[in-house]
């Protein structure tokens, strides 16, 4: 038999549909290209070693490089951070759980008062004979409630809260990938500043070679005194490179310190030691544009606030309606003594069925609701920004890697020839064929060249770093919560 109490028609009914209010999510549509603009031209490279995405920075075969890196990882502030943003996701997820179920409480006192002969109640004790004017009370309640998400308000809230642990679990694997390659990003400039301050300081030998030999003829009268300022002036230019290089490099130094969670200067003993600046590994499994919707997880984190802010429409449009709860209490009560406490005589019980309804609060409830698709449609736009964003991150690091590879083999060639130039020229001028700024040019053009070679291998290693990152490497998705 049906009940005819409206209100109850409407408890069986919610109850009956489980209904949910507001709209259901929807991954929105991304339009992706099948490759890469430079996907062949990546393919078509002469690189040595193939790294494994999920540990790319092993791929660069540096011992230095790959315990740096694990290092961040188990060390760095910034990571330690995000998973404690993790920990109060998963405590909010919690708590949206536990608003969909009942609550109990269990509640007692004990009070003991004593009425005075002057208030109204001590006169009316005064008229009887040898009157009592102490009382004793005591209660032990047990009490339950529970409000029943007839409209989905709660569940809504649930799913928000659920969306935003998945987000802030796919935050920590960003920042793990972010962490990882600004380390490694760190560390080829670092070798790339060592490897620059080297060819700067082999220049200066090299001009203080050629300042002794001028000052040598000079002694004898074989050079005039211009020859022996200007051969000090470029001196003094090469010189002063080594400044800036080495205030740059102490710079890089503090801040792969900084990455490492350890105060500066604690590694720059280790890095003392110049090496080699590590040539790009082979980027193997590159993938489709399509699969860094899976790959990315700062794309995942957009996606899973977009649907965080889907479901709480859900959440604001369920103001509309009422909420009903359900409450309980059984209990002892007694104000004669603590051991009649739990005698039928004092038991007490109660039931409670409870109504709220925000009947004249629309218009607020309104604006409640159009905020929450403003914060919709916004994160909407973020997540498809975030998409385009992401795909030309890999094309631009896909563009600098192989550009900068094929400018720092050319600079090769270049160095080559303009090192023999050199050579060919001081004798020249020994001989008295060329003059003094001759030489001094072969030696400028010489080390800007030089130079160039360690920027543009530098550029071109920190290129493949960016391409793994923007790949979405370093991390497993399918180890995610999702």
């Amino acid at each position: 038999m049906l009940p005819k109490h409206p209100l109850a028609m409407l408890i069986v009914a919610g109850l009956a549909a489980g209904c949910t209010l507001g709209p259901d999510y929807v991954r929105p549509d991304t339009t992706m290209p099948e490759r890469y603009l430079g996907q062949t031209a990546v393919a078509q490279r002469h690189a040595g070693a193939s790294a494994d995405m999920l540990a790319w920075w092993a791929g660069f075969g540096d011992p230095q490089l790959t315990r740096f890196v694990t290092l961040a990882l188990a060390q760095n502030l910034d990571l330690a951070q995000a998973s404690a943003r993790v920990a109060q996701a998963r405590a909010g997820l919690g708590v949206a759980k536990a608003d969909l179920l009942p609550a109990g409480n269990v509640s007692g006192q004990a009070a003991r008062a004593y009425q005075s002969a002057e208030t109204p109640l001590g006169q009316v004790l005064n008229s009887a004979p040898d009157p009592d004017r102490y009382g004793n009370a005591f209660e032990v309640n047990l009490g339950a409630s529970w409000e029943l998400d007839l409209f989905g308000g709660l569940r809504r809230g649930r799913e928000a809260a659920l969306a935003e642990y998945q987000a802030s679990a796919a935050g920590v694997a960003a920042t793990r990938l972010a962490v990882a390659a600004q380390t490694a990003d760190i560390y080829l400039g670092i070798r790339g500043l060592q490897t620059r301050l080297d060819v700067a300081s082999r220049q200066v030998q090299t001009q203080q070679e050629l300042l002794s030999t001028i000052n040598l003829l000079y002694g004898k009268g074989l050079a005039a005194e211009l020859q022996v300022r200007q051969v000090e002036g470029a001196l003094a230019q090469v010189r002063a490179r080594v400044p800036a290089l080495e205030a740059s490099l102490d710079a890089a130094m503090n801040a792969l310190d900084l990455m490492l969670g350890t105060p500066p200067g604690t590694h720059r003993a280790e890095l003392a030691d110049v090496h080699p600046i590590p040539a790009a590994p082979e980027i193997a499994a590159m993938g489709t544009p399509g699969d860094l919707l899976r790959r990315r997880p700062d794309l995942i984190v957009a996606e899973r606030r977009l649907a965080a802010a889907n479901a709480r429409i859900g959440g604001a449009i369920a103001e509309y309606y009422p909420k009903l709860s359900l409450s309980g209490l059984i209990g002892s009560a007694t104000s004669v003594s603590g051991g009649n406490l739990f005698t039928g005589d004092a038991s007490q019980a109660a039931g409670i069925l409870g109504l709220r309804w925000r009947l004249f609060d629309f218009g607020r409830i309104n604006a409640q609701i159009d905020q929450a698709r403003g914060r919709e449609a916004e994160w909407l736009a973020a997540y498809r920004l975030a998409v385009l964003q992401a795909t030309e991150e890999v094309e631009s690091a896909l563009s600098a890697l192989v550009n900068r590879e094929e400018q720092a083999a050319l600079l090769a060639q270049g160095v080559d020839s303009l090192g023999r130039a050199r050579e060919a020229s001081f004798a020249a001028y020994q001989q008295g064929l060329v003059s003094l700024i001759e030489v001094l040019q072969a030696d400028e053009n010489l080390l800007r060249a030089a130079d160039g070679q360690a920027q543009a291998q530098t550029g071109a290693a920190r290129a493949a770093v960016a391409a793994f990152k923007a790949l979405g490497g370093g991390w497993q998705p399918d180890t995610e919560p999702m």
